[in-house]
Parts: structure tokens; sequence; C-alpha cells
């Protein structure tokens, strides 16, 4: 094992020798795992391959599954589970289920032969992240990358031959991705390069890359598109079992689905309460709809159009948000939300050109294995290429106040203070297989909570707009079901959408798109929100006066991003310790 990685193992809280012997065998598979997949241990912040690029032929990828089942079976026979600590043994059910789960993915999905925005993401990524945020230093950085430019012919090569019958909306929009990727090798990959010795080499190896990505651009518009014709539907069967393996939350497809209708009622009719306050204020001296309900959902439609109106300038997007960053900051230490990190290392930065049209804002938070990395909070204006009607349309729908509930999910408290806390969590395999459902739920939890503890000054506009992201939330759980397990149409899709859940017209498209693409992960928001909801009512609840919020909060992020399935136990002894 690399002197790299046995400071990680070691570091694991092993508190027997069944733990150390649990900690030292996914050790062993995990600097295998980096080995054969480069750009996946790059995306964690092991840099040791970033000279590298997996092979992605079908013989290696039998490999790949061949060692998944000789590992899964091999756990068992290594590690005995009985003797394990209590949280070596979540840790070893962690690694187990992550087994299990890659495996039917590739035996029931078969990623690499139906979507080829997969190999979109080596062409980019590979390079990108390097330069990004890896802490080693620029020069050596730009030294592996020039490595793996000469390499991207072999992914172009495995997509064609790999590439089969995939669904004709994975090729468009890896087609979109593909010309994104195009734009980063003519420009901005020069911009994050800087002044550098290495600027020729770099214009050389870029433009071979250029050629490359055209050569692929040209494969998926003539040869591939004209015989994609695969289903995109994943199917009952495949959605249900897919989304127990996902979510990893001891509930079923079913049980999601109820709890998802319910819910959207609850929130439509606490909307309908705040724009019914909110309706004199934006039209004085008209009067209120109608009390039923078709007058209820006008008077939240009316009410949020006119909130839409009050937005910033295209230009100022980033700067505002950067001022944003700043109050929410201030907000949660004045009010003991929980500590924030430190050093805090997130920037606010302009999301990059070729990164635009999917997001108006992500988290890319230092990796969990080169933690001293920068991270980004990376807010988007509209990319150049939209008229002035998809323009307005956008800064409307992500106005000033949604701005603010978008950097409450994304930076504080949301995804980079949860990470930030996870960076720091001691064992390896909670570091490295983190639960979506965790970190989504997270940060949808904060949204609300930190309205209700006083963040906006009880401005109902702001809370409204938080009510109706997370509604988007709460709807896309609906959607994910209805358009995987039914026969749900587009157009049924955007009614559902922009009529029931008041998305506007361009953030539905998208919405539908994404659903097509990416079956079970809408549904993450809301099951991770609605677990960490239910913790908090009960552990408040039971500890009544002695309950006390940021420290509640910072035992939420103790574990790191572990199922939700376990929070319950682990919140409660770490509360039982001193904060």
């Amino acid at each position: 094992m690399t002197p790299w990685l046995c400071g990680l193992v070691q570091a694991a809280p092993a508190v027997s020798e069944a733990d150390a012997t649990l900690y030292a065998f996914f050790g062993r598979y995990f600097d295998d795992d980096c080995r054969t997949h480069p750009v996946d241990a790059t995306r964690l912040g092991d840099h040791r391959f970033d000279d590298q690029i997996e092979d992605l032929s079908p013989a290696a990828r039998k490999a790949w599954k061949v060692r998944m089942r000789q590992t899964l079976a091999e756990l068992p026979r290594q590690v005995s589970y009985a003797k394990l600590s209590r949280n070596a043994q979540i840790d070893f059910e962690i690694f187990q289920r992550d087994l299990q789960r890659s495996l039917w993915l590739e035996d029931n999905t078969a990623p690499f032969e139906t979507d080829p925005r997969l190999y979109v993401g080596y062409l980019s990524d590979s390079v990108y992240l390097p330069l990004a945020q890896s802490s080693l230093p620029k020069e050596t950085n730009l030294a592996h990358c020039l490595t793996r430019m000469a390499l991207l012919p072999r992914v172009v090569a495995a997509a064609k031959a790999n590439l089969r019958n995939p669904p004709r909306q994975f090729v468009e929009t890896a087609i979109q991705q593909n010309r994104g990727a195009i734009g980063f090798f003519e420009n901005d990959i020069f911009q994050l390069a800087g002044e550098t010795p290495q600027l020729d080499a770099l214009k050389g190896a870029a433009a071979k890359a250029v050629d490359v990505l055209n050569d692929y651009g040209q494969f998926l518009e003539k040869n591939l598109r004209p015989r994609a014709h695969g289903n995109w539907r994943l199917g009952h069967a495949k959605f249900y079992k897919k989304l127990e393996l996902e979510l990893d939350a001891g509930l079923n497809a079913d049980q999601v689905l109820a709890d998802a209708h319910t819910e959207f009622d609850r929130v439509e009719r606490e909307m309908w309460v705040i724009a019914r306050q909110l309706w004199s204020h934006y039209f004085p001296g008209q009067a209120l709809p109608p009390d039923d309900a078709d007058g209820r959902r006008s008077t939240i439609q009316q009410v949020l159009t006119r909130i839409g109106q009050e937005h910033d300038e295209a230009k100022d997007l980033v700067h505002d948000v950067t001022l944003d960053v700043a109050d929410i900051k201030r907000f949660i230490t004045a009010n003991d939300i929980l500590r924030l990190p430190v050093p805090d290392t997130c920037q606010v930065v302009e999301m990059p050109e070729f990164q635009r049209g999917n997001s108006t804002a992500f988290m890319n938070a230092p990796p969990p294995l080169d933690p001293k990395a920068a991270g980004f909070y990376a807010v988007s204006p509209p990319p150049k290429d939209w008229n002035a009607a998809r323009v307005r349309s956008y800064l409307e729908e992500y106005n000033s106040h949604m701005l603010q509930i978008l950097t409450i999910h994304e930076a504080y408290p949301g995804h980079y203070v949860q990470l930030a806390y996870a960076n720091h969590q001691p064992s390896p395999i909670r570091r490295v297989l983190q639960s979506g459902v965790y970190v989504e739920g997270w940060a949808v939890y904060g949204e609300q909570m930190m309205l209700d503890q006083g963040y906006g000054g009880g401005n109902l506009a702001l809370r409204l707009s938080q009510l109706k992201f997370y509604l988007r939330a709460v709807g896309n759980t609906i959607l994910d079901h209805a358009m995987h397990c039914s026969n749900m149409t587009d157009d049924q899709a955007m009614d559902f959408l922009v009529r029931q859940a008041y998305q506007s017209e361009g953030e539905a498209r998208l919405k539908v798109i994404r659903a097509k693409q990416s079956s079970v992960q809408l549904s993450t928001y809301f099951v991770g929100r609605m677990a960490m909801y239910r913790l908090r009512q009960s552990v408040e609840r039971e500890m009544g006066t002695n309950f006390d919020l940021g420290r509640y909060h910072e035992a939420v992020l103790a574990p790191g991003p572990v199922p939700v399935k376990y929070l319950p136990e682990l919140v409660r002894a770490r509360l039982a310790e001193p904060r």
C-alpha cells in the first residue's frame, strides 16, 4: 500500500483489531480502484495518476466487475462483522452496499454502451479538474494534463467501439456538452493555466484536443444520432430496485411517492397562506382571487411573477451573490447555527462559459482526498448565446430572493459547510463513499431552517421563494417516478411542472431533460430532507429545554455523509458527548 493511502487508513477510527482489518482491506481495494480509474481518482482528490486515463475497453470493464464481485465475496470472509465496533459495522455495510449497487448498475443500465455523456466527462474533467482544483504545483498539474491530453483519442476510440443504441436524448445532451468541451480547450484552459513557460506546449496539445473532440462531435451527430433509438425509461422494476440501492434510506418507491404527494399538498397550502398576505403589497386595491383550487393557484402564481421581477442584472450576479454569502455567514455565526469551517477556502466565482446552461450554480467543494485544494461556489450568468427573452426568464426565475435560497443550499450552511466537515471525517469509507441523499437532504433542510431562525427578517417574499424552491424538490420526486414508471409524456410533465409546481417554462424543460437522464437522483433531495427534518423534530422533542440547535447541527455533520437510515443512532450518540 502506498504511503499516501497508509496515512488515510491509519487515520481511520479503529478501536479493535477487526476494525483495523476492515480499513486495511478497504485501503487495498481503494488503492487498486484508483489505479484502474485515474479520472475518478482525480475527482476524489487523489492525484497520483493525474497523467493517466481509464482503459474503457470491454475487457478492462469486465475486469472491473470481476474485481468487485471478488471483493464483495471476500469482505465477509476477511472481516468479522460481529467483532467490529458499531461505527465500523456501519462502514462495513456502506462498503458492501456500494459494491452491490455498482454491480447492479453495470449489469442493468450498461452505461458505457448507452450513455455518450460519460465519454465527454472523461474528455473534459480529466484536464479541467487538475488545473482547477489540485493543490499540487501548477507546473506539475500542467505536465499531467499535457500527458493526459495525448491520451484523449483513446477515449473517443472507446466510445465509438462501445456505444450501441443509446436514447436519443442522451446523444443530444452529449452533443451540447461536447461543444462546451471544445470551447474549454479553445479558451478556458488558457485562463486556468495563466502565465507559464509551458504555454507553447499547452497550445499545441489543446489544438490536438480540439481536433479529437471535433471528431467525437462528428461521430455523435452523423453516426450515433441516426441510430439512437434506445428507451430512456428505466421501467417499474428497475426503477424500484435502483431507488432502493441508490437511496439506501430504508424506504421503497411506493413510500417515497406517497410521502411526496402528501408533502406537495401541504407545501402548496402554505404557499397560498403567504401569497395571500403578500397580495395587497403587489396588487393594491385589487380583490384577492376566489378561495378555491384555481383561485389559490392563481394567487400564488401572480405573486410569484411579481417577486420574479425583483432581480439583479446579469452582470451583477456574482457580485451580489458574494454579498449574500457575507450576510449569510454573519447570520450563521451570530445565531450559532453551527461553527463554520476554519479556514474557509470557499471562493465565489463566475461559472466558466463551457459549464453554463444546465445549472444556475453549483458547489465544487475541495475533494475528500485533497481537502487543502480550492473550493468554488460557481454562479452562472446567462450563457452568451441566449436571446433577451430567455435571459429575462432566467433572471426572473433566479431573482434576488431565490439566489439567497440557492446560496444557502449550495454554500452556507449547505454543501460547502457539510463537505468541509466531511473532509475531516476519519473514516476513509465515509469520506469517499458519500451518500447523495444525506448531502442533498442537508442542503434542502438548511433552506427552511435558516428562515425559521430569522434569516431575512421575516421577509415574506423570501419565504415564498423558499417554499417554491422546496416544492420543486418535492415535485421532482413525483416527476422522477412518473417519468420512469409510467408513460408520462413531455407535455404532461411540462403541465405538472409549470401549472402545478410553479416552475418557469425554461426551468421545466431542463427538468424534463434531466428526469430522462438521471433516474432516481431527483428523488434524493426530498428523501434526504424528510429524513433530516423528522430527525430534528424527534430529537428536539426528546431533549426539550436542553436542545441546542448549533450543537445538534454539528452532531448531524459529525458522522460524515452516511446513509440517512443510520443518522438517528449516530446523532444521538454524538449528542451524548460534549460539544
